[in-house]
């Protein structure tokens, strides 16, 4: 982090309306090169019948809670209904019933008028914090809210208060339209599609429409948001974030307090560093990385590939999740010098332990070193790998409200060193050995997040589940859309297949899952590169199978609880198979593997499309010989 605060050069293009000005001094101030253009004018509403019909309601007492969003608009509300109302008795009215003020500016608006508001939201005076107000101090349900809005209506505050009860009515006062000159609007339009921007502010959810209606006319929408995109994008807070998210940009940061000053502060001290990741990332996928489908690569007919694809194979091939451990004296070597969670952000040690073990045991496939859980750190989960216990969530979410802090996985920079341990990994192995990346599946990584750890029975995750539909399908809609860049950032890197653990879904049966899982893994196959086969496993439940088959992967994971020939039946034969024998076996001995090796080989029958595997990852407590004596087995029983 930069922490002198300066941009360093950097060009910001900032979008403003009534303090271009200020922004402009606060960015040189900073260090950086400001190019701010007025995005919006506000456009009195022509017809405020609407605005008198809001002020005649409160008169006479069919609104119990008034809500007023900003000063300005608050003022703007008397100067519309002047002619019509008598403005002292519409003030009395207001101060008969309970109002809420969003923030400071509505506050002090009203205190000109002599009014105090009966609640005042607190900072950072989002939306989000008026319905935790009314959560904690006003219940609403059965009473009339009215809403003073001002230039847009806000749809999640609207749907907040009507799920909590409430009967909605607002009031728009005032609407923005394109400024009175577009030419610096315009000006930095052509900067963004030229790449010439390196730092973007927007304090304003309004701003991105103007934004994106200038570039229509210039016919540049393509490359403005290209350029958006290789820029650093700083919100001023979460309405204008939501507004980000609907154009499909990237929120690289917030303030803390939604304030120009404070943007400003939080662009300057983090944007060279923001920046050079996005160059960085931008660099690595653009490189040579092979595509899944590139038959021209060593690794694409390789006898794990093969498999993928339901081809013939000389051989069975093998690979073993957890294959490279704490049952290798290697890489208990490399953990005696650091913490699990610093290993996983190594991307050089990373690609030193798997590839290693690739070696040592001889498989055919190699799948890159890290966890499922890192991904959760960025979308605001606090975890620690805990001697002992394992992994932690500190911040657990056990309310249907904590969603809301869930943040949106906007782009993969703070996970960069997962995409480079995936470049890092495949630039080490043989060409031949195909790299398979991976990711939680959205079930597993919620369960995390509500349980905080590990669970047996799942309570908190089927209390949210079974009692709050929507909450449940905001988190899991969250978590499908961070897997799905996750997944696509490491196919750019340079993996050739990619496996979904879902270590816990068998706590569900069929019907739940079809239901509260299955959109979920259907929305990330969809969504991950065409070409690019991807691996669905899961644990614990048989009765799964079928429907892990109807995900759309190419590929369905089976642990040991059935045998592979029932399962492959279960499944399809239209789908390829991984699995099944039991870890427990890998303590054993040579000969007893070997049995056992032949009896899945022996259920598989030959038929194309079957990778061996275990039904889970290697024991520590496993002899790395017994692991290789597998490997050997499997590569000689199923030699054809």
């Amino acid at each position: 982090m930069n922490k002198n605060g300066n941009f360093n050069g950097l060009r910001v293009a900032a979008f403003e309306s009534r303090r271009a000005d200020d922004l402009t001094r606060l960015i040189e101030r900073s260090g950086g090169v400001p190019f701010v253009s007025p995005s919006m004018r506000e456009a009195p509403l022509e017809n405020q019948s609407a605005a008198i019909e809001f002020a005649q309601e409160i008169l006479t007492g069919q609104i119990d809670v008034v809500i007023f969003l900003t000063g300005v608009g608050f003022h703007q509300m008397l100067a519309a209904i002047e002619k019509s109302i008598d403005r002292q008795r519409y003030l009395d009215a207001l101060s008969d019933i309970v109002t809420i003020a969003r923030g400071p500016k509505p506050a002090f608006a009203m205190s000109e008028v002599g009014l105090s508001p009966t609640f005042r939201v607190p900072e950072p005076n989002t939306w989000r914090e008026v319905l935790n107000l009314i959560d904690t101090q006003l219940p609403i349900a059965n009473q009339s809210v009215g809403i003073q809005e001002y230039g847009k209506t806000n749809p999640s505050l609207l749907a907040g208060l009507e799920a909590r009860g409430a009967r909605v009515s607002n009031v728009r006062i005032y609407s923005w339209e394109l400024p009175d000159d577009c030419g610096p609007l315009e000006a930095n339009v052509r900067r963004l599609a030229a790449g010439e921007i390196d730092v973007a502010l927007f304090t304003s959810a309004h701003q991105l429409t103007n934004l994106f209606e200038s570039a229509d006319k210039l016919g540049l929408r393509e490359e403005t948001h290209r350029g958006l995109r290789q820029a650093v994008i700083a919100s001023i807070g979460p309405t204008t974030s939501e507004a980000l998210r609907d154009f499909d940009l990237p929120i690289d940061l917030e303030p803390e307090h939604p304030k120009m000053g404070p943007l400003v502060a939080a662009a300057a001290s983090r944007a060279a560093e923001l920046r050079q990741r996005k160059l960085q990332v931008s660099t690595m996928f653009s490189g040579p990385a092979s595509h899944s489908s590139d038959e021209n690569a060593s690794w694409y007919d390789s006898p794990f590939m093969k498999a993928c694809r339901r081809e013939p194979t000389d051989v069975t091939p093998v690979w073993l999740m957890r294959q490279a451990g704490r049952y290798m004296a290697e890489y208990r070597e490399v953990r005696a010098k650091t913490s699990f969670l610093e290993l996983c952000k190594n991307p050089q040690l990373c690609s030193e332990v798997m590839c290693t073990a690739v070696a040592r045991l001889g498989v055919d496939a190699a799948i890159i070193f890290s966890d499922l859980l890192p991904i959760l750190e960025p979308m605001g989960l606090d975890l620690e790998f805990v001697q002992g216990d394992g992994p932690v969530i500190h911040n657990p979410l056990r309310e249907a409200i904590d969603v809301d802090r869930v943040r949106e996985l906007e782009a993969i920079d703070e996970l960069q060193y997962v995409v480079e341990t995936v470049s890092r990994t495949r630039a080490d192995l043989p060409e031949d050995i195909p790299l398979i990346g991976f990711a939680g599946s959205p079930f597993t990584l919620a369960s995390y997040a509500i349980e905080g750890g590990s669970s047996r029975q799942y309570l908190n995750t089927k209390i949210l589940m079974l009692t709050d539909e929507g909450a449940w399908s905001e988190l899991m809609s969250k978590l499908a859309r961070a897997v799905t860049l996750y997944l696509n950032a490491q196919i750019a890197a340079g993996a050739q297949c990619v496996q979904l653990f879902d270590s816990w879904v068998g706590c569900l049966g069929p019907d739940d899952y079809r239901r509260y899982v299955l959109p979920y893994i259907q929305q990330i196959v969809e969504n991950l590169t065409p070409g690019t086969p991807v691996i669905n496993f899961a644990t614990g439940n048989p009765a799964l199978l079928p429907l892990l088959a109807e995900s759309g992967a190419a590929v369905v994971g089976v642990d040991w609880r059935i045998r592979l020939d029932d399962a492959w039946k279960t499944i399809g034969h239209d789908r390829a198979v991984q699995g099944n024998m039991e870890p427990s076996v890998l303590l054993t001995n040579p000969a007893e593997i070997r049995r056992r090796a032949g009896e899945v080989l022996d259920q598989a029958g030959g038929r194309p499309g079957h990778i061996f595997n275990l039904g889970h990852g290697v024991h520590q407590q496993t002899p790395v010989d017994n692991a290789i004596a597998l490997v050997d087995a499997v590569h000689e029983l199923s030699s054809r």
